[in-house]
């Protein structure tokens, strides 16, 4: 019973932090250990259901599940490089693939060989490739839940998150992002004021255009009347486009809340970089080929890993320090 109740407690937890800010990633920390702790609840059979037993098999076949999921990565790797090219990017899914089939298989080697220091490498290694297995799985969940809020109702300003351009044109990525802005500016115009939309994206070096016009224009094409588009041409980066399109917004004196639109897989890093801008803003997705997710989310998970570096360097220092100073200890204990 005391596993529901610290369950209970944290998913009360989880929501009040929800309500309250949803933007924050830490939410998800909670809502993954109250059902953590409401998955041993159930193991230990008190739910009177079949989902003890389910768990358990879950559980005796998770090698087999990773297994699978690291040849699903790898075959996803495959199809990105081939529809998409060669880019770091692009790679993630496929060398998170290799990486599950080599992180246990090294650590099977390490044991088979007997050696000690290899093993408590193998070890180290574990714990921080455990980690963040954890931290990406955390990262899903709240994903999920946060993309699932309702929207608020009658924003001030729709700000469209600019994605690149193909010769100049905007692609399927970027039009699915700019339609989902347009169904959204005709449902807030059918109720009341229509929204301003902010065409959010500068010029690349192989852009003969700044992406802002170019989403302004395809805008335009489909209806949605030129004043009630500003565009934001200097922006590189999201956090950029974030503040741009505010200091747009502030100097045409429009105030309120904001939506924010940009592709599925990129909602919570967007919403939490609107937060540390300290934006009135909620963000909503707009759907993406499904070859294409596994790596986008890796992608965004690797850039929240980068930046909240402290916490991530400060984590893979301790565990893959503490199976060496626990052997360290071990001998010493022996040795005296």
């Amino acid at each position: 019973m005391i596993f529901l109740i610290f369950a209970l407690v944290l998913a009360g937890v989880f929501t009040i932090r929800v309500l309250r800010e949803p933007r924050r990633l830490s939410n998800g920390i909670y809502l993954m250990f109250a059902l953590l702790l409401a998955a041993l609840w159930a193991m230990t059979g008190e739910s009177h259901t079949v989902i003890p037993a389910l768990i358990g098999l879950t559980i005796l076949i998770s090698p087999l599940l990773v297994l699978a999921l690291a040849a699903f990565l790898v075959a996803n790797g495959v199809v990105m490089i081939r529809r998409e090219g060669v880019s770091a990017g692009n790679s993630l899914s496929l060398l998170a693939g290799i990486a599950l089939f080599g992180v246990p298989g090294a650590g099977i080697f390490a044991l088979a060989t007997g050696a000690t220091p290899l093993t408590v490498t193998a070890i180290s290694v574990t714990l921080i490739a455990g980690y963040f297995g954890a931290a990406f799985t955390c990262f899903l969940l709240y994903a999920w839940v946060y993309s699932s809020l309702p929207l608020r109702n009658h924003p001030s300003a729709i700000i469209v998150l600019g994605a690149g351009l193909i010769d100049g044109a905007v692609p399927p990525l970027l039009a699915n992002r700019l339609d989902r802005a347009r169904d959204l500016h005709a449902r807030q115009r059918a109720t009341g004021p229509a929204p301003v939309i902010v065409t959010s994206g500068g010029q690349g070096p192989d852009e003969p255009l700044p992406e802002a016009d170019a989403m302004a224009a395809y805008l335009h094409s489909r209806g949605i009347p030129e004043p009630d588009i500003i565009t934001e041409t200097r922006s590189s980066s999201t956090a950029e486009n974030l503040e741009f399109s505010a200091a747009l917004l502030e100097k045409a004196g429009i105030q309120g809340n904001v939506l924010i639109v940009t592709s599925n897989y990129h909602v919570l890093r967007a919403a939490v970089l609107s937060r540390h801008q300290k934006l009135n803003a909620h963000v909503t997705g707009a759907p993406t080929a499904r070859y294409y997710l596994p790596s986008a989310f890796l992608r965004e998970f690797a850039a929240l890993m980068v930046q909240y570096r402290g916490i991530t360097i400060t984590a893979c220092v301790v565990l893959g320090a503490l199976p060496p100073l626990l052997y360290a200890v071990s001998e010493q204990l022996i040795a005296t």
